[in-house]
């Protein structure tokens, strides 16, 4: 990506957008709340309605019996009906007296309501009225209902009431026309803060997971540097967290494949640059064509092919495509014979070998491949140990693995830069100095075998002044 339209997909990028998925968010909140609140007021209303109705049928029947008892109690006093047929004042006072007795003021609201005396009628034994509902013209006639008047046993007449349904028709109901209202409000207000809560949670989350599809679309356009700000301990800070070790995992990486590519390059130049030059000399007539020029040349070749197939050798490791043919084997056997074999090549660089290896120590390896890691290990001691040096090799068992220590004398490495070491084409001192230290790729391969072995590489300091190199190796069963 160049750096011209990096800028620009930035700034197409950092364009504020609507948040979707904060809009269905909202949706979803307000349905839910209106649709509760609606529930709620449907449900409160019907409830307050239907106990209200029971409330005023409880307390009229206990008002229309006191009063029925009252009324036979004054036909006994009388003997007949003619005193309240005649003194519409003497009805009145005796509803009133039943209804609010003495020292009792007369109930307020909807109590006084029910309690007027225009909505009872009075029959004698024979049915005919003694007092009768006056004519209302601002409603039909009400529909009664009857309780019978008796004194000492015997019915003397009939009492007659308005129910409380009607009466709440009457009333215009007031007090439920009240009640709604209120709840009305309340509901009202619910919907409100719902609405509000919606529209804040929905903008908080929905500016969030906007920066994060902004930042997870600018690492697809290449733009590793890319970061998201971590605020609070929820599952979304954790997300950004995440994200944020993604986006430099992949910013290291990318740098690593271009420190990759560049040495590689630098590499393979060095013996091309030789080739190439010493292939112009001959044909100039500088160097003559010669048995010592072609073995020159042969050797540059060699060095090539080498590289090339250390190369190979990591792809296929990354892949997860290494050849390696497992079978058992003594470990120890195995480097007991390549110590033998590059003794004198050891000595010949001024480094003193000490071993003490315990065997047999049965593991399941590929010998070929095992003694490529021991060249490997030994190159980099060579390379990197100065003379007079000190090489100590310790195998032995540890719980159920096999432990190869191989220790070397200075120079050392600094702690911070020990987990580097087996770091493709990295030197601690770096150098590009082909006689300091090869390609850079040999501890690399090391680590990538024992990988393949189902092994552990570990780089400590060593008492001797340079590396320790800890190798484990799982055992065979019953080994």
């Amino acid at each position: 990506m160049s750096d011209e339209t990096l800028p620009t997909k930035r700034r197409r990028l950092a364009r504020p957008a609507l948040s979707v998925l904060g809009l269905k968010l909202f949706a979803i909140i307000l349905i839910v709340n209106v649709a509760i609140s609606g529930l709620v007021f449907v449900s409160v209303s019907r409830s307050i309605n239907d106990g209200f109705i029971d409330y005023l049928k409880t307390t009229q029947a206990e008002l229309v019996h006191n009063l029925a008892d009252a009324l036979g109690n004054e036909w006994g006093r009388q003997g007949n009906w003619q005193k309240l047929r005649t003194d519409p004042r003497a009805w009145r006072a005796l509803v009133r007296r039943q209804l609010w007795p003495e020292g009792h003021p007369p109930p307020v609201g909807i109590q006084r309501d029910l309690a007027k005396t225009r909505d009872f009628v009075l029959h004698d034994a024979d049915g005919l009225p003694v007092i009768g509902l006056p004519p209302r013209h601002d409603r039909q006639p009400a529909r009664l209902e009857w309780i019978p008047i008796r004194h000492e046993g015997r019915q003397v007449g009939t009492l007659g009431y308005v129910p409380p349904d009607q009466l709440l028709a009457q009333m215009d109901r007031l007090f439920l026309d009240q009640q709604q209202r209120n709840l009305a409000i309340i509901v009202a207000s619910l919907v409100l803060a719902s609405l509000l809560l919606a529209g804040g949670l929905s903008w908080w989350l929905g500016r969030r997971t906007r920066g994060m599809a902004l930042a997870t679309r600018r690492l697809t356009e290449g733009d590793y540097g890319a970061r998201l700000t971590e605020r609070g301990r929820d599952e979304l800070s954790r997300l950004s967290q995440d994200f944020n070790v993604l986006a430099e995992t992949l910013e290291a990486n990318r740098e690593s494949r271009q420190r990759w590519v560049s040495d590689i390059a630098h590499e393979l130049r060095t013996p091309l640059a030789v080739l190439r030059g010493e292939i112009e000399a001959m044909q100039d007539g500088i160097r003559p064509l010669d048995q010592d020029n072609l073995t020159s040349l042969s050797q540059e070749v060699g060095q090539l092919e080498r590289l090339v197939g250390d190369l190979r050798l990591l792809a296929q490791s990354d892949a997860g495509a290494l050849e390696v043919s497992l079978a058992p084997l003594d470990l120890a056997d195995s480097l007991k014979g390549r110590l033998e074999d590059a003794q004198g090549w050891i000595a010949e660089h001024g480094i003193t070998l000490e071993s003490d290896i315990q065997g047999p120590l049965m593991i399941r390896g590929d010998a070929q491949r095992l003694r490529q890691l021991w060249n490997n290990l030994i190159d980099n001691t060579l390379a990197y140990t100065s003379a007079p040096g000190q090489l100590r090799i310790r195998l032995g068992q540890k719980d159920r693995m096999a432990r190869l220590t191989w220790e070397d004398s200075a120079p050392g490495v600094p702690e911070s830069e020990l987990h580097r070491l087996t770091q493709r084409l990295y030197r601690v001192e770096g150098s590009r100095s082909r006689r300091s230290g090869g390609s850079g790729l040999g501890l690399s391969i090391a680590a990538a075998l024992i990988s393949a072995h189902g092994g552990e590489l570990t780089a400590s300091p060593s008492p001797l002044g340079g590396l320790c190199w800890t190798l484990d190796f799982p055992l065979m069963p019953n080994s």
